[in-house]
């Protein structure tokens, strides 16, 4: 399977937010129109039509799309920021960059590095960077750079700061596949683009080491996987996506690990898609998913 960019050629995502008010969809079809575009899709969403929040994610084809951009974009500057709205508007031919940090768990960074050569995430991804080396020629197999960032002590900054001097102009969000580090609310300040975080939901539950073998001996019959948005606040993110498996007493604690990185595996790759499609729209500490 192989990303089709073509059929992403000449089509446009415009993400739209503020305070809801009657004449939004009319203006913003009416736009669409005035500069050529014909639309594909258009999702919607008001957390209350009297006084609440809109939230509206429109995709449409305008041929000549990248010549067109900057006139559809002033003309949406004069069309919604009157209104109160603010927007996003992306050429969806254009990739996002998509940088992965991993430690010895490969599950998750598996999952995605093989997602991606079959097409199924319309993302590049220019690098992995790890603070092990176990993955090295796994990544390296899938053509994709790999870095070792060792990162040993408790004195992150060192690691962080070459980790940021990977990342500086060369990714548009980050994903953290089972990167079992935390990034110091520093890092989090200069890394100035959406990082994705994937952990089980035994948080905050079963925290530190060996949450299966914990669930395994409190005699959980769900377990299960979120993915979320990464804040200083640590596990408390915008989630964007969750999910789980029943378990029963007759699973071990390996069992239970198996079924959970099964999830895991499902549950961030959903959610990196998502965010790569523009379906996300975080709102305080809520996301709106289209």
């Amino acid at each position: 399977m192989v990303l089709h960019t073509e059929s992403r050629k000449d089509q446009s995502c415009l993400i739209v937010h503020g305070p809801d008010q009657p004449g939004i969809v009319a203006a913003v079809a009416a736009l669409v129109t005035r500069n050529r575009g014909n639309i594909v899709s258009l999702d919607q969403y008001s957390s209350d039509p009297s006084s609440g929040d809109f939230f509206q994610r429109v995709v449409f084809n305008r041929p000549d799309l990248a010549a067109a951009m900057p006139e559809i974009e002033a003309d949406l500057a004069r069309t919604l920021t009157p209104l109160g709205l603010s927007w996003t508007l992306t050429d969806r031919s254009i990739p996002k960059r998509m940088a992965i940090l991993v430690s010895t768990s490969d599950h998750c960074l598996l999952e995605l590095l093989w997602r991606h050569r079959r097409g199924e995430l319309p993302v590049t991804i220019p690098m992995v960077i790890s603070n092990h080396t176990n993955t090295a020629e796994d990544v390296r197999a899938f053509g994709v750079p790999f870095f070792h960032v060792p990162s040993a002590g408790p004195d992150k900054a060192a690691a962080e700061a070459q980790i940021l001097k990977l990342l500086e102009g060369n990714v548009d969000f980050v994903v953290l596949a089972r990167y079992m580090q935390i990034l110091s609310p520093g890092f989090l300040d200069s890394v100035s683009v959406p990082l994705i975080n994937i952990h089980h939901s035994f948080l905050p539950a079963f925290v530190g080491a060996a949450p299966y073998r914990k669930a395994k001996e409190r005699g959980v019959k769900l377990i299960g996987a979120t993915s979320h948005y990464v804040t200083k606040d640590l596990d408390e993110g915008p989630i964007i996506e969750q999910d789980v498996a029943r378990v029963t007493h007759g699973h071990s604690a390996l069992d239970l690990q198996a079924r959970g990185a099964y999830v895991e595996r499902a549950v961030l790759s959903r959610a990196v898609q998502w965010h790569a499609e523009d379906r996300v729209i975080r709102h305080g500490n809520q996301t709106i998913v289209f």
